[in-house]
């Protein structure tokens, strides 16, 4: 198969373009199971998207190939297109199945709480009292993760690059896995970015929070540039990153504009993962949190670059229309973090298990976990996805009632006191997003589903009745 693959990907790389559309056809006609989870749904998007080479997701594909190392091409195809799409995902409703629990794509987890900067308003900056978790765990868990079918792994932290030796050895253990480390960019190197080029299955979102004035002020002076050369560095060796960046209501017209974004690319980033602010623990800023008008425009403002740019944009609250909302729990992904409790998401501090003290799928199917499975989506509107952000009700209810516990390493937050927090900014959000479900054409509902099938049937019904007139029109000749 490896053999294979390896011709496979050279052929293409001689002419992206055309080459790469047939090699996605056939990942799309094999990576799917069309009787679980809108299967066939999601075969068909699948197909639309990316073997079209008018798309801005073909182009982008066409992109990554041109840009990235050879060997990380060869890697991403077989990790994400054959073990993670085909293998995985077969093997992954298996376990649901058998097990009537959540099964995610994806683990995130913290190697570490430690940073090597300590930015204002972090709690990673109290990095003396802070765990780890070695690499014989991490290794636990990737290795229980691939038995149920999981091949992609995050790292988070603190700062996941202090643990660089752990991440390189684990990354060539594991070459059936995709792995991404979410980082401050200021450790990425250039021998660093030779090895991982060199690995192939390592990428990077680099938090990004605007230009140097604005870094600089919440990192300390220099940061700005360490990440600047951390890019460069990545993108000489053809080792994929991105960016990963949280909105707030001071920056969200400067991160989310078109100018930061085209900067952003021109440096090398190939994806972008973008999140809103939220008012953890409690000392958090409300202030911060975005507006609903600012949510709003974030929402058109990411369709737009799609569209138009060749990057892979995300943002985690306003794209929940595209995976039915809410994607924690163990649904999509789930977080472990450095002292190993397996919580539902990283923005959500609490838990009922420790992975130290149990199995990967205990913990998934623990009570928490549970609650999750039972309760998505958490709103019939799925611009509406977070049990805390935007239904902070389920939040309430579902920690009660499990008798989960704080995981907040500094202040353990009471989930009642969280939850307060939100609830006024849930309220003033539900009737923008409520006007967007039932009126935008943008957003991907069944509102929506319903108008492009009568619009195809039109044009279908419309081709039909020219090709029935030039017929009787050539017979009357």
């Amino acid at each position: 198969m490896k053999f294979v693959l390896k011709h496979v990907v050279n052929w293409a790389l001689k002419d992206p373009e055309i080459r790469l559309m047939k090699i996605m056809k056939v990942i799309g006609k094999v990576s799917f199971t069309k009787k679980v989870d809108g299967g066939q749904n999601r075969r068909n998007l699948f197909m639309n998207v990316f073997t079209d080479n008018d798309t801005m997701m073909y182009k982008w594909l066409v992109r990554f190939m041109k840009e990235m190392d050879p060997r990380v091409t060869h890697r991403f195809l077989q990790s994400v297109g054959i073990h993670a799409a085909f293998v995985g995902n077969k093997k992954k409703w298996e376990v649901v199945n058998r097990e009537k629990c959540n099964v995610p794509g994806a683990i995130l987890m913290d190697p570490t709480s430690k940073c090597n900067i300590k930015c204002i308003g972090c709690w990673a900056a109290e990095y003396e009292q802070t765990d780890e978790m070695d690499y014989e765990l991490l290794d636990r868990i990737i290795r229980e993760g691939k038995e149920i079918g999981i091949h992609f792994y995050l790292y988070t932290g603190g700062e996941p690059t202090i643990r660089k030796a752990d991440l390189i050895k684990l990354a060539a253990k594991h070459q059936d896995c995709w792995f991404m480390a979410f980082t401050n960019g200021t450790l990425l190197d250039e021998k660093f970015a030779k090895k991982c080029a060199v690995l192939g299955n390592m990428s990077f979102a680099i938090s990004a929070e605007g230009y140097e004035e604005e870094t600089d002020f919440r990192r300390g002076k220099g940061s700005y540039k360490k990440m600047m050369q951390g890019m460069d560095n990545l993108k000489k060796y053809g080792v994929p990153f991105g960016f990963s960046c949280c909105y707030h209501n001071k920056n969200v017209y400067t991160v989310g504009s078109e100018e930061y974004i085209d900067f952003l690319i021109d440096k090398g980033a190939i994806f972008g993962w973008f999140f809103t602010y939220i008012p953890i623990g409690k000392n958090a800023v409300l202030d911060l949190m975005a507006e609903p008008e600012q949510r709003e425009w974030m929402f058109h403002q990411i369709r737009h670059i799609r569209r138009d740019r060749k990057i892979l944009v995300v943002d985690f609250w306003n794209d929940g229309d595209y995976v039915r909302g809410c994607i924690a729990g163990g649904k999509n992904y789930l977080h472990i973090n450095a002292r190993g409790d397996v919580e539902p998401c990283a923005f959500i501090h609490y838990a009922t298990h420790n992975i130290r003290d149990c199995s990967l799928l205990e913990a998934l199917k623990s009570p928490l976990f549970k609650q999750y499975q039972w309760n998505q989506p958490f709103n019939p509107n799925h611009l509406r996805p977070c049990p805390l952000l935007d239904n902070p009700e389920h939040l309430e209810k579902m920690v009660i009632s499990t008798g989960a516990y704080s995981t907040q390493m500094l202040d353990n937050e009471d989930v009642r006191d969280l939850c307060d927090k939100c609830r006024p900014m849930a309220k003033k959000w539900a009737e923008t997003a409520n006007y967007l479900w039932q009126t935008d054409p943008k957003v991907n509902n069944y509102i929506n589903i319903q108008r492009i099938k009568r619009e195809m049937a039109e044009k279908a019904e419309k081709k039909i009745q020219e090709k029935k007139k030039k017929v009787l029109e050539h017979a009357i000749h």
